[in-house]
């Protein structure tokens, strides 16, 4: 095991609280990176939801690009950002990952979500707290398991991402078939 720091460089996101928000039409436009553009960028899917927040500013922010690596201190959950998310803000609710060229980002997003070992780690760092928000400092502390091959790696974290696009698609599936049933039976219903 090698601490995680040997292998990964971290970037805070911009504090929310010290950005000057400004009224003038020219001052570029910044929208907020949340949970459901993360959830997006791993499944590969856009989900229903409301318009992300936005802010305009003059101010000098952290940005993402397609293919940075997230992760959300509120929900514990790693992803690769998506072209679609791409110049999108991110607050100090989220930490950029690079890793080394020795690391591959999708493995290193699938170890972050599934490695019973780094869940046990997260575990210890929050148990007795109030709020199930992760720090930095847990990040910075995890010790990560023995890397295969780069090789390897890079095929782990592409089944990875391809399976969690094909559950995905298996849900809205469900989701959808469940609805016809219900809209058929409505019409029985009044028959």
């Amino acid at each position: 095991m090698e601490n995680i720091n040997s292998w990964v460089e971290f970037t805070s996101g911009s504090p929310q609280f010290r950005i000057s928000e400004v009224s003038i039409k020219s001052a570029p436009v910044y929208q907020f990176y949340d949970q459901s553009d993360l959830t997006e960028d791993l499944i590969g899917l856009p989900i229903d939801r409301e318009e992300n927040k936005h802010v305009r500013t003059f101010d000098r922010l952290s940005t993402l690009e397609a293919g940075n690596i997230i992760f959300s201190l509120i929900s514990g959950t790693a992803s690769i950002v998506s072209k679609n998310h791409s110049g999108y803000l991110y607050t100090q609710n989220y930490i950029k990952l690079s890793p080394k060229k020795e690391l591959d980002g999708c493995f290193l997003v699938y170890l972050l979500n599934e490695n019973k070992g780094i869940k046990r780690q997260f575990q210890k760092g929050i148990q007795g707290s109030a709020t199930m928000k992760y720090t930095v400092k847990q990040l910075r502390d995890l010790n990560l398991p023995t890397l295969p091959s780069l090789e390897k790696q890079k095929s782990i974290g592409s089944i990875y991402f391809k399976q969690l696009h094909k559950q995905a698609l298996k849900e809205r599936v469900a989701k959808l078939e469940t609805k016809v049933i219900l809209a058929r039976l409505e019409g029985k219903s009044h028959e």
